[in-house]
């Protein structure tokens, strides 16, 4: 028999925060917007000094 190939539209949601060192909720904001990320099998990254930033979140998504 026949194997096709499917495309399957898939979305992984992680969720988790990012404590900021910063003048204002804003001025945090922005930092994590352009400084802060994750990637596929790779870890939460920032390119912060580690005396301005620190992370809780979670490696595996949430199912369902």
């Amino acid at each position: 028999m026949k194997k096709n190939v499917y495309r399957v539209r898939t979305q992984y949601i992680f969720e988790g925060v990012f404590e900021v060192v910063a003048e204002s909720r804003e001025e945090a904001r922005q930092k994590v917007i352009q400084d802060c990320g994750m990637v596929m099998g790779g870890n939460v990254h920032s390119t912060l000094p580690d005396e301005q930033i620190s992370w809780a979140f979670e490696t595996h998504p949430k199912s369902g």
